[in-house]
């Protein structure tokens, strides 16, 4: 028989905030947090907007730990220890070898490697940071999340572009469901806003100029930001043993590949990574009440989804609350589909579908019910996350009420 997954805490932070109360308050209310970048390492780059965590939470991470750990890995750390602090888990000898963590991300510790190329090319240093190789390891904020917690379970970082965080949380429950794992830390982080990684991004001519709007039809595309979420993932039977509060359920996972292009999204990846997780989760169309979209704010991306949504949901896509919080918190890559399950287990909780924000034209392509501007009050059993990547990696998560 298959273990159920519940979720029993969550962490996160963002431009939006630095904890989940902040992260969904600014998603429910619309509240946009992208604006120009004020960080002081983009050298030549100027104009550019995003969505920066502004000030770090205060933590009592080890100063060892510290010095060992790139921007991405501490918000994996902080998201971590957050999401442990409201599922009340206790990690010791007895259960440690039960516990793991599986944490996506998009790109890797870029600072890092920058900061080697200019001291070493244009400032003529000789060597790199003895740090620099652990650092950048995609997989090294899993690795930190594990040290830091103590968690000597299963424990891998998870690299798919943008579906890296919903991969990962996969990850986590094929764990869980396979009893490999009583309790997974699971979830994504990235710091992309880096001058190589903004000059890469730019160069693909997608960054919007302002403001993120998706599905508006006078969109400009997308916005980067910065940002982790994190989860506990349980065993139903081993959250229930210990009295945990249990805020949903992970019901159903879809994955998919366009094996299409590297850049260019196509419409039957993503519509058969939805119809995947349909099946996994044993639902109808009908059932979904809220679909939080990949919703980048490109006119393809955006045109595409829309596509995809009516083919899966037919008649009942009419019907479906939809929206995309990247409108507030920008994407965040590896992170954006962890955030976006914060925005799922929110919507389910208090029954409010946040709206898209920023949205100004009606787009005859993309013409859902996308939750304009502001949030609506819905009876929320099950909600839908999509996360789509570029190489055409597709990963969909379904979130039910427990």
């Amino acid at each position: 028989m298959t273990r159920r997954v519940v979720i029993t805490g969550m962490g996160g932070l963002c431009g939006l905030g630095a904890d989940v109360a902040s992260i969904w308050a600014g998603m429910r209310d619309g509240r946009c947090a992208i604006g120009p970048i004020e960080n002081s390492e983009l050298h030549d780059l100027k104009g550019l907007v995003g969505c920066e965590i502004r000030t770090l939470p205060d933590h009592d991470i080890d100063r060892r730990q510290l010095i060992s750990m790139d921007r991405f890995s501490l918000l994996a750390v902080i998201a971590a220890r957050q999401a442990v602090q409201q599922a009340g888990l206790s990690i010791n000898a007895d259960n440690t070898y039960r516990y793991g963590a599986t944490v996506g991300v998009g790109v890797c510790g870029w600072m890092p490697i920058e900061n080697n190329y200019r001291n070493i090319l244009l400032h003529g240093s000789k060597r790199a940071d003895i740090l620099t190789a652990p650092k950048v390891m995609p997989c090294a904020a899993a690795g930190h999340v594990s040290m830091n917690l103590g968690l000597r379970g299963p424990m891998y970082g998870v690299t798919s572009a943008c579906a890296s965080g919903n991969h990962a949380i996969a990850a986590a429950v094929d764990q869980i469901r396979l009893g490999r794992a009583d309790v997974m830390l699971s979830g994504g982080s990235e710091a992309p806003l880096v001058w190589g990684i903004l000059k890469s991004w730019e160069a693909l001519r997608v960054l919007a100029p302002d403001m993120c709007r998706p599905f508006s039809a006078d969109r400009r595309g997308l916005v980067l930001g910065e940002g982790a979420a994190m989860a506990v993932l349980e065993s139903y039977e081993h959250a229930a043993a210990r009295g945990a509060t249990i805020l949903a359920e992970i019901v159903g996972v879809g994955l998919s590949a366009d094996a299409y292009d590297l850049v260019a999204p196509a419409v039957e990846g993503p519509e058969a990574a939805m119809r995947a997780c349909l099946r996994d989760a044993g639902l109808n169309p009908a059932d979904v009440d809220y679909l939080n979209a990949h919703g980048t704010g490109t006119q393809a991306n955006d045109q595409m989804e829309t596509t995809a949504i009516k083919r899966v949901f037919g008649p009942h896509a009419t019907d479906l609350s939809i929206s995309s919080t990247k409108s507030v918190h920008g994407h965040c890559l590896g992170a954006a589909s962890a955030l976006e399950m914060i925005a799922c287990v929110m919507a389910i909780r208090e029954g409010v579908v946040p709206p898209t924000a920023n949205y100004r034209e009606h787009d005859p392509a993309c013409d859902l019910d996308v939750t304009p501007n502001v949030a609506r009050e819905r009876k929320i059993s099950v909600a839908m996350s999509n996360a789509f990547g570029m190489s055409g990696t597709n990963a969909v998560l379904a979130f039910r009420r427990f």
